[in-house]
């Protein structure tokens, strides 16, 4: 096994024995990165070799000092490219911030770093987190490793992508409504959404405030909870932030029989493709052979989940992004006499046309006359969203759906279709609605391309999913499998 080949937990055992050093396993990312970046493109910026071995052996100098450091530390890792880091670039995909550089870092950010972990790069995605494929950055789009001619996912689709490729061990990025559950799917590694509040939003590049959370992708169960027992707890520059913590590698092993997991009616029918169902119900009844009682359920409003969260989300847009005008920060047009002539040129040139598209329809629900029709109705049906949930709850411990209707598509063959596009992400939405945590594990194989399962529980709960998961992951037997990456591409 090549040393970038282990998942994150093994490499920290291996340093924490003095098999490895941390500068030896960022030596061996560095020489992944360098063999597969330019047919995977992941990243929109790598930081430079020298500045990145040099954090890798200070981390070493520590180490060797008998410090006590996090159990993550000195292993290589990336963050999605709307996460600040304080100096180096962070451009949300965007022309509007191609060469920002920001001032401060963002709590996680913070956080990673006093855990020692080893910065490689920012990783790409749909630009300002607005897409299922991460073909709308304005950089480049991103090649899923499984099979180059075909997406990873989006919006978090680079930090997906450098995990399944072994670019590097683990990455952060960002869900509004499945951007890390999606790609994660997609390219068959783990990809967790956290309970509203749980991580700290400070210094995430705002979209939709009451929907967005930072969460972990990772190569297994393990190395998830091991990141989020890095990331997750309070945080005062963020007003949303909760207190409630735990420790999340504490719950891994311990038995699960009995768990009561319900799988809804409403996911399973019309648009998710037969063979995908097929893999989903078999690992369904792995779970039972676990000791774990699944049943089928309701959630009645899931009809209403799509259209509301467009709503939603594009009202919240328009205003998060308001403050792009040329004037503060970021790109500025050159040309308009007037005030909102350089206002008109700036946003026209500096947002993407999916980005330009969002803000419209936001702006226009959000007007005087349309707010009652539009906005205050979504928000009226999003409790009743959350209350379809909640119901389930009292009597189940966990649901389980589908990730993506599909496996990863084609680049390039769906972008014409408004429908088909958002259809992506309709089994992932419900779970930013309604602010529960959400997790997506590789759970098989439809030719050759992964199938990811979603498992959602109740608020703050995390610590029982990430237990009945890595029980699950066992079982299901496809933990450890690579993608061959190729010119040609395929698996």
């Amino acid at each position: 096994m090549k040393l970038y080949e282990m998942t994150a937990c093994e490499a920290a055992a291996a340093l924490r024995k003095k098999e490895v050093t941390s500068q030896e396993l960022t030596e061996s990312v560095l020489e992944r990165i360098s063999g597969v970046e330019g047919i995977i493109k992941g990243f929109i910026t790598i930081l430079e070799s020298e500045k990145i071995l040099q954090e890798a052996k200070k981390i070493d100098k520590l180490l060797a000092e008998g410090k006590k450091l996090s159990p993550l530390a000195g292993i290589p890792m990336a963050l999605k490219d709307n996460i600040c880091t304080q100096g180096i670039p962070t451009t949300y995909a965007s022309k509007m911030l191609e060469n920002y550089r920001p001032s401060y870092d963002a709590h996680v950010t913070e956080k990673l770093k006093e855990a020692g972990t080893v910065l490689m790069g920012k990783a790409n995605m749909d630009e300002f987190a607005m897409g299922s494929s991460t073909e709308r950055s304005f950089f480049h789009p991103t090649r899923n490793p499984w099979d180059i001619s075909r997406v990873p996912g989006g919006s978090s689709g680079g930090s997906a992508a450098l995990v399944a490729a072994d670019e590097i061990f683990f990455s952060l990025g960002s869900d509004t409504g499945g951007s890390v559950r999606q790609p994660a799917s997609m390219c068959g590694v783990v990809g967790l959404k956290p309970t509203y509040g749980l991580v700290s939003r400070y210094g995430l590049a705002a979209l939709a405030p009451s929907l967005d959370q930072v969460g972990p992708l990772s190569k297994d169960v393990r190395d998830c909870a091991m990141v989020l027992d890095i990331i997750a707890g309070h945080d005062p520059r963020d007003s949303t932030s909760a207190k409630s913590k735990d420790n999340y590698v504490d719950y891994l092993g311990r038995e699960v029989k009995g768990f009561k997991i319900g799988f809804p009616k409403e996911f399973f029918g019309e648009g998710l493709e037969e063979p995908v169902k097929k893999v989903i119900m078999e690992a369904l009844a792995k779970s039972e052979q676990l000791g774990a009682e699944v049943d089928e359920i309701s959630l009645p409003k899931t009809p209403y989940v799509l259209p509301c969260y467009h709503l939603v989300v594009s009202a919240e847009i328009s205003s998060a992004l308001a403050r792009y005008d040329g004037v503060r920060y970021g790109f500025r047009a050159r040309e308009g006499d007037t005030l909102s002539e350089l206002y008109r040129q700036t946003r026209s040139r500096g947002f993407g046309s999916e980005v330009k598209k969002r803000i419209i329809l936001g702006t226009h629900v959000l007007r005087t006359e349309h707010y009652d029709d539009y906005y205050w109705k979504a928000l009226k049906v999003r409790t009743l969203i959350k209350q379809d949930f909640e119901k389930v709850f009292r009597d189940y411990d966990l649901i389980a759906t589908p990730t993506s209707p599909t496996t990863a598509f084609k680049l390039g063959a769906k972008n014409d279709d408004p429908q088909t596009v958002h259809s992506r992400d309709n089994y992932t939405r419900a779970a930013n609605l309604t602010g529960i945590p959400a997790i997506s594990i590789p759970c098989g194989f439809v030719e050759g391309l992964p199938v990811g399962l979603q498992i959602m529980g109740r608020p703050f709960e995390e610590g029982r999913m990430l237990q009945f998961c890595y029980a699950l992951e066992d079982m299901l037997g496809v933990k450890g499998y690579k993608p061959e990456i190729s010119v040609e591409g395929g698996h």
